[in-house]
């Protein structure tokens, strides 16, 4: 099979984690006969060096002309006086709007090996293995109207229509099908009305998964029972900002965000990322962890390739390699005894290769 990709290395670190996964997927085209085919291009802070535009045309036309998109990181701290739309993060804004995909995919496990690693209690955290599908492409990230008057006041608008809702608890009940039958609503009904329309439309679809369990939960009530009963979480399925914030509480539970895989589908082309962002404060130091990116590269082939077998033996390697202990820093008791990125990548390798 062709394995036909648009790679963003991005900004911050997003070049050292991506660099680590192109390695892994090269490692798997060798292991199960398939052609890789890269295009590399700049998005962000790099592409506004180079362009003067954070999501230049010929970046969004080689990522729609690929059958999917992996992602580093984009932001850099130089930009943040910048207006919004000049910023890197406008980038990925439009990225995402133009690829279409609505439904962003944040699964966070707790590795055996890792249930020390957690800031809770392992008699709390383990067990815990949840994905949260955080709607992309609505809420106050692009609602209308946003902006600062001449007064001086800031505003943005918090914006869902019933078929935006609709079509993400739809991808939420179905993958819940294939876990263990179980979606959490997460809205604030009780103050908002867009969150009340949520929650009347999530009713509505859940009609039509009678062997799926629906339970709703407040924001802040779900934050307080992430780091109470963690295990007790399937799918959480929420908007866009609730599903940002709490997808990151879900990265520092199960030990690290650096951890945390992503895929965003139902649009034209899939667009793969680690959660975490672009770290500019450990950026060319060789420390980060690039298993996010690793596993978001193994999310891409299961999602946009529908190759099963080889999404799972990249997650099988990263469960072998946490096994044996080795580790990188974020994750390290000792920082003597961690791996910088290119060694966890290269291990990675090693474990798909069966060296």
């Amino acid at each position: 099979m062709l394995i036909n990709i648009t790679v963003l290395p991005g900004d911050g670190i997003g070049p050292e984690v991506t660099g680590e996964a192109v390695r892994v997927l090269e490692a798997v085209a060798r292991r199960f006969k398939h052609e890789l085919q890269f295009s590399s291009q700049a998005i962000g802070a790099n592409a506004i060096d180079k362009s003067g535009d954070p999501l230049p045309p010929e970046t969004l036309r080689s990522c729609l002309e690929s059958r999917a998109v992996l992602l580093g990181a984009v932001g850099h701290p130089n930009f943040e006086r910048h207006p919004v739309h000049q910023r890197p993060e406008a980038g990925l804004l439009r990225l995402r709007r133009g690829l279409g995909g609505f439904a962003n995919l944040r699964p966070a496990f707790i590795f055996p090996a890792l249930i020390d690693a957690s800031p809770l209690r392992p008699e709390i955290v383990r067990g815990t293995d949840m994905l949260i599908v955080r709607e992309l492409l609505g809420g106050l990230y692009f609602g209308e109207p946003r902006g600062i008057d001449e007064s001086g006041a800031a505003f943005n608008t918090m914006r869902y229509s019933e078929a935006e809702v609709e079509r993400v608890a739809r991808v939420a009940f179905e993958l819940a099908r294939l876990r263990r039958r179980k979606v959490t609503s997460v809205d604030k009904a009780n103050v908002l009305e867009s969150s009340q329309l949520w929650r009347e439309v999530v009713i509505r679809v859940a009609a039509d998964y009678p062997d799926v369990t629906l339970e709703h939960q407040y924001v802040d009530s779900c934050a307080m029972s992430l780091v109470s009963r963690p295990a007790s979480f399937d799918v959480i399925v929420t908007e866009n900002l609730f599903g940002d914030i709490l997808s990151d509480q879900a990265g520092a539970i199960v030990g690290s965000l650096g951890l945390l895989a992503s895929a965003t589908i139902g649009g034209r082309v899939g667009l793969y990322e680690p959660v975490h962002g672009s770290a500019p404060d450990i950026a060319g130091k060789g420390i980060a962890n690039p298993l996010g990116a690793i596993l978001s590269a193994a999310m891409m082939l299961r999602y946009s390739f529908a190759l099963e077998t080889e999404a799972a033996a990249i997650e099988q390697a990263v469960d072998q390699a946490l096994a044996a202990g080795l580790v990188t820093h974020d994750l390290a008791t000792s920082r003597a005894a961690a791996l910088n990125t290119e060694q966890c990548g290269r291990l990675i390798v090693e474990y798909l290769s069966g060296a």
